[in-house]
């Protein structure tokens, strides 16, 4: 018998977004059809994914929530932020995505999430120019975001919240010693207003923290990944995770880069493109915000397919990665992968993988599922990095301090994920990822 070591899902579970576009659009009314038995949470391992637990006449598959108690989706409560005012109906319409015959039944609902507005900073995604915007200083606005957070609880009645990064990539912040090592440094580089250290994220990421929320990072962007940041998750006792949802094409990566390693065949060259034309689309076409984008894509193979583990295979291969804003295309984005492979006696072979995907409809199953899992990981005493949920997502953290290597290879997290859910149902860990 296992005997569970995470909280029960008591109450409702708040859900506070930064970012009320596509992605987010999507997740919420996805959530709403489900809950009306009216569409179906596909893509959503919570909701349909099962693990084996024990071994010999003990064995047996279980869903997740079999494991671990997981929040319902009936008693998940909705906020979100946003530099646009249009309430979560408008903003789903706006994005066409979904039809409208998958929308128009919430309708209501949707309509009742109006953004909160939003700590922005025009120089950190310059393509936006909304203007549901907070006013203040760096620490003015981690004032306001956790006023914001306190009056939903309030109002609404949550047990406990969830605040989750959705919206678009920053430009990239690179980590400054003297102002991100440590949590004081950290506070007085927001108190100074330091603007070009200090990211709006990491104002809603201290803010969630300092309120008792786990923070999930779904952008590229410089946020949670650096120590002064793990000191304040491992002082408020909180989960983070991050960085970046892993949808389209860096999920392709991750599960076929494994494929070549396996089979012990050569490397001369991995070309990813990708043509999209939505807000993510619009914003990255800023070089400065593809610059985050790009550190976070390319960093997937090369944890992979390590040179100095076999450095006849893959010493010099060469890893391209290329954004281009296509508006045309909206959120159905085209990720396209030219792969050069050699394999006996050198001889050269060509992979080439075309994803037409749809970029928030990936996205969605994956918001939900860090959600339910970060609040299982909170519930359960987990907090810092949760390197179990490195499968959602396409850059995962890790403490470089330590020279740690983050764990890439799909299959590899997907073995950390399991048995994460395992330990806090009770089940001992059973399967190694080496």
């Amino acid at each position: 018998m296992s005997k569970t070591i995470c909280k029960p899902a008591e109450g409702k579970l708040g859900v506070m977004v930064v970012g009320l576009g596509a992605v987010t659009t999507t997740f919420i009314t996805g959530v709403f059809m489900a809950r009306k038995g009216l569409a179906k949470p596909v893509g959503s391992m919570t909701q349909y994914d099962r693990m084996r637990v024990g071994e010999g006449a003990d064995k047996k598959y279980l869903k997740y929530n079999e494991i671990v108690p997981i929040a319902d989706l009936n008693d998940i409560v909705f906020a979100a932020w946003d530099v646009y005012p249009e309430n979560a109906f408008e903003s789903a319409i706006n994005a066409e995505v979904l039809k409208e015959k998958d929308i128009l039944p919430v309708k209501e609902e949707l309509e009742a999430i109006k953004p909160l507005k939003a700590a922005f900073d025009h120089n950190y995604a310059k393509r936006l120019d909304g203007d549901n915007v907070k006013t203040g200083t760096r620490w003015e606005l981690v004032e306001q975001l956790r006023e914001d957070i306190r009056n939903f609880k309030k109002e609404s009645g949550v047990d406990r919240v969830i605040v989750l990064w959705a919206a678009s990539t920053e430009v990239y912040v690179p980590v400054d010693e003297k102002v991100h090592n440590t949590l004081a440094d950290l506070e007085a580089a927001m108190k100074a207003d330091d603007k070009e250290h200090i990211a709006p994220s990491m104002c809603y990421a201290y803010a969630a923290l300092v309120e008792g929320c786990p923070f999930i990072m779904g952008a590229p962007n410089t946020t949670v990944d650096f120590p002064a940041m793990w000191e304040l998750a491992e002082k408020t006792k909180m989960p983070i995770a991050g960085k970046d949802f892993k949808t389209g094409q860096t999920l392709v990566k991750s599960g076929f880069a494994p494929i070549i390693g396996t089979r012990c065949l050569g490397l001369a060259g991995w070309f990813s493109t990708n043509i999209l034309g939505n807000r993510d689309g619009l914003v990255l076409d800023e070089p400065a915000n593809f610059r985050t984008k790009e550190v976070s894509k390319l960093s997937t193979l090369e944890s992979i397919l390590v040179p100095e583990e076999q450095p006849d295979l893959y010493t010099d291969y060469f890893h391209k990665v290329r954004i281009n804003y296509y508006p045309p295309r909206n959120d159905n984005k085209e990720g396209w992968d030219n792969i050069d492979i050699f394999g006996w006696m050198g001889y050269p072979m060509q992979i080439k993988i075309n994803f037409l995907c749809r970029d928030s409809i990936l996205a969605a199953p994956l918001c939900l599922d860090l959600v339910l899992l970060s609040d299982v990981a909170a519930r359960a005493g987990r907090y810092g990095i949760q390197r179990f949920l490195s499968f959602f997502l396409k850059s995962p953290m890790h403490d470089y301090t330590k020279n740690e290597v983050p764990v890439n290879h799909l299959f590899q997290q997907y073995v950390m994920l399991k048995n994460a859910i395992r330990e806090m149902g009770g089940y001992p860990a059973d399967e190694t990822i080496d």
